[in-house]
């Protein structure tokens, strides 16, 4: 830091990452509070040797040089300062974290404070945590309120939260029909595994849902086994501080506030894999989806549908599931909005950067990743980025609320003028636009070659001349053929010119 970087500091005034103090003749006690407030938030700069006129309105008048008298006393006090466990629990700073600039003259003593990793979280001062852990925000420095202090302290745990064994919680509060939905999309995608061949228990134990409290001799249920398929009540018991909440908000009409909504109302046992499971088809039923196929088989898992998957399980991974919130899923017309309880344990900045951070809900993660949710540790939001970028869409934003104590992330999708999406067919000669009355037909097509046109206008409750229209465009355009007699033939779907010859 020189007297350049200063000048341009002073000049965008004091914030959240900046702290001036006049401190002419010693360290003033605040310093540390201020130093704790910054490791805890955005890391900032402490100036000593800046006296601050807060009834100044005009900035470029607000901020006097003062200077210390003796930097290398100050100096000398907070090092002794912060190297006092007394005082700090953890020194962050490196000698060239502090500098001596000249400035008109005088010396002005520069603090960069780092903000802290997750895993040594919180920074506090006079040996008491509850007391001494101070946030940042754009009014000064605050004490942090006990909930965000017990999160950082949850975070340091580097094995995640829902590893929590949760006493008196057994297989009973299990809901049965849920796990055996997840075994059944878990043997599909392994149908060889040895967790098959094992009981419900035993299964979940396997997976890091079920274990053994070795202290007290107890077994039953963690946090992840119950969230991911616990029977409703039993949830709402154990973690009432809890919503799962799906709000439709796209095609609406006149006053309507959403067009489908879904939370707990009765209904459905409310854990996460089964929210997961209702909530995704939603979101992705009107993405935009290139028809296409590989070989004979239909390929239409696009990089936007896997973003949409990773953005949907990170909310959940990531979430802080111990405190008041709500884990919100939102759709419009034009965007999907994905809202967690808790902080980011990484600067914003980082997470773009693709760095690497560890899942609050380590268990519940893996439970996704095996029946192909959510990608590898570290490159789900790289994924994100990487989808986005391809459809030139607005990059995706990634906000923190500290002051709700939530996370939101807004995927941004282009539409028509009329807010409707354009699927498209890719060929080796280019790609066809596909209409969503087109896309159902070879939905159905796909489904059942030798589906007739009885059947097409029963499924899809469109007119007969419609579907005939809609058949004749679809085998115009190279998309579709017809084998055989129009009484015992069936339709094929292709995806070139050289696929139809080969039929």
């Amino acid at each position: 830091m020189n007297e350049n970087t200063i000048i341009s500091a002073l000049q965008k005034g004091e914030r959240v990452t900046l702290e001036c103090k006049k401190a002419q003749t010693s360290l003033p006690s605040s310093v540390w509070e201020t130093y704790s407030a910054f490791a805890n938030t955005s890391g900032g700069t402490i100036l000593l040797g800046v006296h601050e006129d807060v009834r100044e309105k005009d900035v470029d008048k607000r901020f006097t040089i003062t200077g210390v008298d003796d930097a290398d006393k100050i100096r000398k006090e907070f090092w002794n300062g912060i190297n006092n466990p007394e005082k700090v629990n953890v020194n962050l700073l490196k000698d060239e974290d502090v500098e001596v600039v000249e400035m008109d003259g005088k010396k002005v003593v520069a603090i960069n404070v780092p903000r802290a990793d997750y895993t040594i979280r919180p920074v506090y001062i006079n040996n008491n945590m509850m007391r001494g852990t101070f946030i940042r925000n754009y009014e000064g420095d605050y004490h942090c309120p006990e909930q965000v202090i017990r999160m950082m302290v949850r975070d340091a745990f580097l094995d995640g939260n829902d590893r929590l064994f949760l006493k008196h919680y057994t297989m009973d509060d299990i809901d049965t029909p849920t796990l055996e939905r997840y075994r059944n999309h878990f043997k599909s995608r392994y149908p060889e595994h040895v967790f098959n061949g094992l009981d419900h228990k035993e299964f979940l134990r396997q997976l890091g849902g079920f274990t053994l409290n070795r202290d007290e001799g107890m077994e039953g249920l963690t946090m992840a086994g119950l969230l991911m398929f616990g029977k409703g009540l039993p949830v709402r018991d154990r973690f009432d501080n809890l919503r799962l909440d799906y709000i439709d908000k796209s095609r609406l009409i006149g006053d309507q506030r959403y067009s489908d909504r879904l939370t707990y109302d009765g209904t459905w046992e409310n854990n996460l894999f089964n929210f997961v499971s209702m909530v995704l088809p939603k979101l992705l039923q009107d993405l935009p989806r290139p028809f296409k196929m590989e070989g004979v088989e239909r390929d239409d898992d696009t990089p936007q549908h896997k973003a949409i998957r990773e953005a949907l399980t990170n909310a959940i991974i990531h979430a802080d599931l111990m405190i008041e919130g709500v884990l919100k899923v939102e759709k419009y017309d034009n965007k999907f909005v994905f809202t967690n309880p808790g902080l980011l344990k990484l600067p914003v900045e980082q997470i773009y950067e693709g760095e690497e951070t560890k899942a609050r809900n380590q268990r519940i993660q893996n439970m996704f990743r095996m029946i192909g949710f959510g990608e590898n540790l570290g490159s789900g939001f790289p994924l994100i980025l990487s989808a986005w970028s391809e459809k030139h869409w607005l990059k995706p934003e990634l906000i923190e609320q500290p002051e709700l104590l939530q996370v939101k992330l807004v995927l941004t999708i282009e539409t028509n003028e009329d807010g409707s999406f354009v699927p498209t067919f890719d060929t080796k000669d280019g790609t066809k636009e596909l209409s969503e009355r087109q896309m159902l037909i070879l939905a159905l097509i796909q489904e059942d070659g030798t589906i007739t046109i009885p059947q097409l206008v029963q499924n899809t409750e469109i007119s007969r001349r419609t579907i005939l229209r809609e058949l004749s465009a679809l085998q115009e355009n190279g998309i579709l053929v017809r084998e055989g007699s129009r009484k015992e033939g069936r339709w094929v779907i292709v995806a070139s010119k050289n696929q139809k010859q080969a039929h």
